[in-house]
């Protein structure tokens, strides 16, 4: 399989959800030709899937938006499309797609605190809060409810926030939260304002990321970096810095082959970062000497030097 069909089995662990688990059963069942029809199948898939990412990447939002509507045509209904499509519509301000996507993507990963936040944006950008639509939700899912009050009182959206509360059976999540949210609304104190367990204002997703995988890098953590790069990645699949941190995670816990196809990947999303394109040519060339491709090595190692 290609670089881009190893990444994609990766980056979809969280989201990937297919129609039956029995039928996906019986794809593991068939015949040696069947089999290669179906990856043949599912590269296409992922073809598409991955150029809808770079299209909405350089905000070509129609032409994102009609690839994934593709990939949704040939019949695999991952819940990470419909969460890029949701994304997309977004992006361009049609918000009543928008809605459909996110409210089918959360259907299917009700407990994602990202997706809930995607949603939750898009209402909000239409005047809606969640539970202005909670009968077309599994709003009884107790994770869902306490990421939305999350989220709320993250945004200091403290009256949507009660409302979802109201929803809750009382527990200490309930109670503690209740409690919050009224002195919040009734005391403009400093010492209030210090108490809050999220903080106030938000941080820029991206920004986080940033920072903690750098923390994690020069901290020499591995094993973390690793599965937190794969969810920056989830999240950001066209910010090649995340390829670079996820690669060289792979390659120091030992997995070489699967460091350089997603360094090799990351390499594809660089339009202008010589610096990191320089840090991504070093750590292939490492990853090749450790797998004893010294001609691959060489080849990096002059990229290296050429800057090209």
């Amino acid at each position: 399989m290609n670089k881009i069909g190893t990444f994609f089995l990766l980056m979809i662990g969280f989201l990937l959800t297919p129609i039956t688990s029995h039928a996906q059963n019986e794809l593991f069942e068939e015949e040696e030709s069947a089999e290669l029809t179906m990856e043949a199948y599912t590269d296409e898939f992922q073809e598409k899937f991955f150029e809808a990412l770079k299209q909405k990447g350089i905000e070509n939002y129609d032409r994102a938006i009609n690839l994934l509507l593709e990939c949704k045509a040939m019949g695999l209904d991952y819940a990470i499309v419909d969460y890029e499509l949701a994304k997309a519509y977004l992006a361009s301000k049609n918000y009543v797609k928008a809605q459909e996507h996110a409210l089918a993507t959360l259907r299917k990963r009700p407990q994602d605190y990202w997706v809930l936040h995607t949603t939750l944006g898009i209402l909000a950008s239409q005047g809606l809060h969640l539970v202005d639509i909670k009968q077309q939700l599994p709003i009884s899912n107790m994770d869902l409810k306490k990421n939305a009050v999350l989220i709320y009182y993250q945004q200091q959206r403290y009256e949507a926030a009660m409302e979802v509360l109201k929803e809750m059976e009382k527990s200490s999540f309930s109670t503690e939260f209740t409690q919050k949210i009224e002195d919040s609304l009734h005391t403009t104190e400093q010492e209030d304002v210090e108490e809050v367990i999220v903080p106030t204002k938000e941080e820029n997703p991206m920004d986080r990321y940033f920072r903690l995988l750098q923390d994690l890098l020069s901290k020499e953590n591995y094993t973390e970096l690793q599965a937190q790069s794969l969810e920056a990645m989830e999240h950001f699949p066209v910010q090649p810095y995340f390829y670079y941190t996820y690669g060289v995670a792979l390659h120091k816990n030992g997995s070489h082959k699967e460091a350089i196809s997603i360094l090799e990947s990351g390499l594809d999303f660089i339009l202008d970062d010589e610096g990191l394109s320089k840090k991504i040519y070093q750590e292939l060339a490492s990853a090749h000497t450790a797998l004893g491709n010294s001609s691959k090595a060489n080849m990096y190692l002059s990229k290296l030097k050429s800057g090209s």
